[in-house]
């Protein structure tokens, strides 16, 4: 096993991390991925974490005219010269995505057959894009989102309910393109890369219907206000289907996705001597009980030697839910942790680390953390229960405490979360 890891398991963990990341850098990937040059305009729009970055590979590789708008995370922005950045709130949207997003509508209107759009569409996409259907307000639509972001709804449901309050998202600027061709370009955050969830898929048809809205709402008992109930239950929040002909000749590009970082971080750590396994890119369910089945895993291996061969790294993606309980510091991804921390009970030869590859858990500015076998321990020398934090949804303090924050500052990029542990040899557990 290479020195780096048996001497700095957290440096090791957080190479292949920033090696997930690297893979899904967006410049890179919007090159290989250009269409043909139209007869006539190229406007470039679009929305996400890494929408900024990807205009400016965009730029970087188009010989020909072109102008544009998107719409990125404050703190998110990159250089460009000819394709407007506009930065807005995520995850609860805000006033400035919400002009932005009839800017965008306005640069697309009477374009012709001969035009092409260029739409660069990323993980955050569907707060950034913002544009309520008619009768519903700003501040209405904030209710809903962040009701739904507590809910413990699964990220297709959370995005089935916008693509039915919005203007743009489920087909619909795509369809306002129309008749010019639209080439997406998609860096995927979503669990099993389905188009449509990506940023509430907005150059995407819809299977899903206003009824299907309204029974998540009503599911998860979320406040709803009457603009929105009367939108779903008309079905005057219908989205474009499919088959629509709007939609015709339009192609979608997948440029970046989950399982090429895991790949990535994959090979990083077989050039180190260390055996990689991947356990799959669509992991969902509340974060607390995937840290327990993770832990499950874990032990089988630390214990047993199987069904993997150690030492070992266990890497796998996906996007998992926190249902709120408190209002402490908390994301998905240290949330998890904490629970895997927890079922470990410091198991000796286990150590991990879990973040998102956007820089962002939850609504810190912190992409995740960092465990070993001393955590716990540690913890407890503080007078920290770590019972009461995870209770408490607060596991940023807790490792914030700890000194065992991973910070990345803005990646400019989102294929979603990251979790890779390390298990180093045989114990008993």
């Amino acid at each position: 096993m290479n020195n780096v890891c048996i001497s700095s398991p957290r440096l090791f963990l957080e190479s292949l991390f920033h090696s997930a990341i690297d893979a899904a850098k967006p410049e890179d990937c919007v090159r290989l991925s250009l269409p043909p040059r139209p007869a006539g305009r190229t406007i470039v729009i679009g929305a996400g974490k890494a929408a900024a970055s990807m205009a400016r590979g965009l730029e970087q590789s188009w010989e020909y005219p072109l102008s544009g708008l998107v719409i990125t995370r404050y703190g998110y922005g990159a250089p460009t010269s000819r394709i407007e950045v506009t930065e807005a709130a995520h995850p609860v949207p805000d006033q400035a995505g919400l002009d932005a997003t009839r800017r965008i509508l306005e640069l697309i209107s009477g374009l012709s057959k001969d035009d092409l759009v260029v739409c660069l569409i990323s993980g955050g996409g569907s707060a950034l894009l913002n544009l309520p259907l008619p009768g519903i307000t700003l501040e209405e639509k904030q209710l809903v989102n962040k009701g739904l972001l507590s809910s413990g709804a699964s990220i297709a449901e959370m995005n089935c309910v916008r693509r039915h309050l919005s203007q743009v998202k489920g087909g619909r600027l795509a369809a306002a393109c129309h008749p010019a061709k639209v080439v997406t370009l998609l860096i995927s955050d979503i669990p099993g890369d389905a188009p449509v969830d990506i940023a509430s898929g907005p150059t995407v048809g819809d299977s899903t219907t206003c009824e299907d809205a309204l029974e998540i709402i009503e599911r998860y008992q979320i406040t709803m206000p009457e603009s929105v109930h009367y939108v779903l239950k008309t079905g005057l929040g219908e989205s474009i289907k499919p088959d629509d002909p709007r939609l015709s000749g339009n192609e979608l590009r997948m440029i970046a996705a989950p399982a090429m970082s895991l790949r990535a971080a994959a090979t990083l750590a077989e050039r180190n001597g260390v055996n990689a396994y991947i356990l799959g890119d669509r992991w969902e369910g509340e974060s607390r009980d995937v840290g327990k089945v993770m832990a499950g895993i874990t032990f089988q291996a630390a214990a047993q030697g199987e069904p993997f061969k150690l030492p070992c790294v266990l890497l796998s993606g996906g996007e998992t839910t926190v249902t709120v309980r408190s209002n402490g510091r908390g994301g998905r991804n240290v949330e998890f942790l904490l629970s895997l921390a927890l079922a470990l009970n410091g198991v000796p030869s286990v150590y991990a680390l879990a973040g998102d590859t956007d820089g962002v858990d939850g609504m810190e500015e912190i992409a995740g953390a960092y465990i070993d076998p001393t955590t716990l321990k540690r913890a407890w020398a503080k007078a920290m229960p770590p019972m009461q934090h995870i209770a408490n949804n607060d596991a940023h303090t807790f490792f914030e405490t700890l000194g065992d924050s991973i910070v990345t500052g803005p990646t400019l990029t989102n294929v979603n979360d990251f979790r890779a542990v390390l298990i180093t040899h045989a114990t008993e557990v």
